[in-house]
């Protein structure tokens, strides 16, 4: 397993690959990428139990799907980072014929992209049908998911959610991108979210909270508790609370980059608070 200096230096690396992306294009979703960096890093590359080689199928090894696609700029570059594809190929991203697009489709055969996501509210249930095709094949390994919080508006996370418990689908790990914004404004002014915690226990869920969702070390401790509570009759929700657009300090706590680019002179900014650790591309 990497050491903690690695995985910080890869956090910020990935930030980096997030702004240059989206401010070639001007165009993609920053604020949610960047407040998810810490969670995707850790999760692909301390937490997770993955083959070496990719395919469509993933027996025997963990299985991730972004419900939330629209922040495809974090998942690409910790995919990239972590091997599936050339870090060069991020210079595509949004362009006219990339296996990039902005958000995650599956048949540009993008190694590590298994579902099309950015329709929001529909992850949660394909990643249903992977864990119980697991519990058939016996193969004992876990399927995690990322949500935003105002994903959790659409309805059909609700029908997943109660089916998951009902159905003691206890081989799933859902986690809930808790930071409080979403394209129009605050959560609590598009759409009360009321009590998660209180909501998923309702629904028969095991709930825990990583109240540090941008700290590396508070993930990873989470994310291994969450593994001991698996597979004993319910799902697991974590519930991440984490501040979008962390590490730029003009894009922290607030909706208004949840889809906006930077200009030429903001892009500077930001990556002169993100120094390279890795090496762009």
């Amino acid at each position: 397993m990497p050491k903690l200096q690695e995985l910080q230096d890869l956090t910020i690396q990935v930030r980096r690959d997030i702004l240059r992306m989206v401010h070639k294009v001007s165009s993609g979703h920053p604020g949610g990428s960047l407040g998810c960096t810490e969670f995707l890093v850790a999760l692909y590359n301390e937490t997770m139990q993955l083959q070496p080689e990719f395919d469509m199928d993933g027996k025997n090894e963990d299985l991730f799907f972004l419900s939330n696609g629209h922040i495809s700029p974090v998942f690409y570059s910790v995919l990239a980072r972590r091997g599936y594809f050339p870090v060069d190929e991020l210079n595509t991203f949004r362009l006219i014929n990339s296996r990039l697009q902005g958000h995650p489709t599956t048949h540009e055969g993008l190694p590590g992209v298994r579902i099309a996501s950015g329709s929001l509210g529909q992850g949660m249930s394909v990643a249903l049908g992977a864990a119980q095709a697991k519990k058939l094949n016996q193969d004992p390994t876990l399927v995690y998911t990322l949500h935003g919080d105002g994903e959790l508006q659409e309805g059909q996370n609700w029908e997943a959610i109660m089916y998951a418990a009902g159905k003691k689908v206890d081989n799933l790990i859902a986690t809930i991108d808790y930071n409080g914004q979403q394209i129009d404004g605050s959560t609590d002014d598009v759409l009360p979210m009321g009590d998660l915690k209180l909501k998923f226990e309702a629904f028969g869920w095991d709930v825990l909270e990583i109240k540090e969702g941008n700290n590396l070390e508070a993930i990873i401790k989470g994310l291994a508790e969450a593994k001991t509570r698996t597979g004993k009759g319910k799902p697991v929700c974590i519930l991440l609370h984490t501040i979008m657009g962390h590490g730029v300090d003009f894009m922290m706590y607030t909706h208004a980059w949840h889809g906006k680019a930077p200009s030429d002179e903001q892009l500077e900014n930001a990556l002169a608070q993100n120094p390279a650790t890795l090496g762009d591309y």
